[in-house]
């Protein structure tokens, strides 16, 4: 059965998507820590990081440093988080987002819910800063 993850991927569920390529995909989390919580997620359906092949983590990690990197242009936080979790989604996912304090990176302070505009406003940002920094190739819309 197809992961939560892979039918958003799919076009199945509705994403705010703010990265796409031949190996993963950009899409702001329902439960943000902060503005731009970003999800980067492989297309493949791979349970945990440690079963992914060294090449696909590095990807993760280099499309995660170039989101992290937008983040930090648009809200100036101290500090941008990178969490690889995934007790909730059984689908590798590495979280990036600003953190201006240790309790960034507490999901009990995620939010229950989002105001829709805002998140579209926030997944706009991410995808003009991303095409500014020359990234137009993987930004979708």
């Amino acid at each position: 059965m197809a992961t939560v993850f892979t039918k958003i991927i799919n076009g199945e569920i509705p994403g705010r998507f703010v990265w796409a390529d031949e190996q993963c995909v950009g899409f702001l989390s329902i439960n943000p820590l902060g503005p731009g919580h970003t999800l980067v997620v492989p297309r493949a359906e791979i349970d945990q990081w440690v079963d992914a092949d060294a090449g696909l983590v590095a990807h993760l990690t280099e499309v995660s440093r170039t989101v992290g990197l937008a983040v930090r242009e648009i809200w100036s936080p101290p500090r941008v988080g990178l969490l690889v979790a995934g007790f909730e989604v059984p689908h590798l996912h590495v979280h990036v987002f600003p953190a201006w304090d240790m309790r960034a990176f507490d999901f009990a302070n995620a939010a229950a819910t989002v105001d829709g505009a805002e998140q579209d406003g926030h997944a706009e940002a991410l995808r003009t800063a991303l095409r500014a920094a020359g990234h137009d190739a993987h930004v979708p819309g």
